[in-house]
């Protein structure tokens, strides 16, 4: 179980309240299918992904993108248990999806690029140390009902 700090949190919420879900999710899904683009397999329902410009101005992958930072959102409220709070997800994206749980990794890693990029000079290290936690944090739990 993954132990978050009060400092971590409220770095972690103060910068959240700031964010953008629908403008950050879909970048940041969008980044991951152009940046690994064998994630796309599990988007064949989106329509054009075949180049970045595509990728990047599709409605759908904006449209899950948001749905997932909302997830991800709901996550922050209950830092101290996220594996209860994703046990659902984790099982949809395991045993119907089948999504390889690297991917929640990778998924992770991009957002924290993409909160930097947003922020900037406010993404202080000791704030991407923070998110580095909590992505890692909701990683594992969407991977934990994996066999």
């Amino acid at each position: 179980m993954v132990h978050f700090s009060a400092e971590e949190k409220a770095a972690i919420t103060s910068l959240w309240g700031k964010v953008n879900v629908e403008d950050a999710g879909g970048e940041a899904l969008g980044r991951l299918l152009i940046v690994y683009p064998w994630t796309q397999r599990f988007f064949d329902s989106f329509g054009d992904l075949s180049t970045p410009d595509a990728v990047m101005s599709n409605a759908k992958v904006k449209a899950h993108g948001k749905k997932v930072l909302n997830s991800f959102s709901d996550g922050l409220k209950n830092l101290d248990n996220l594996k209860g709070t994703f046990a659902k997800l984790s099982e949809l994206h395991c045993d119907k999806l089948h999504v390889d749980p690297e991917n929640f990794k990778l998924l992770g890693n991009v957002l924290v690029c993409v909160l930097a990029h947003h922020f900037g000079k406010e993404f202080t290290p000791q704030v991407q140390a923070a998110y580095q936690k909590v992505v890692a944090g909701v990683a594992n739990a969407l991977a934990h009902k994996y066999h």
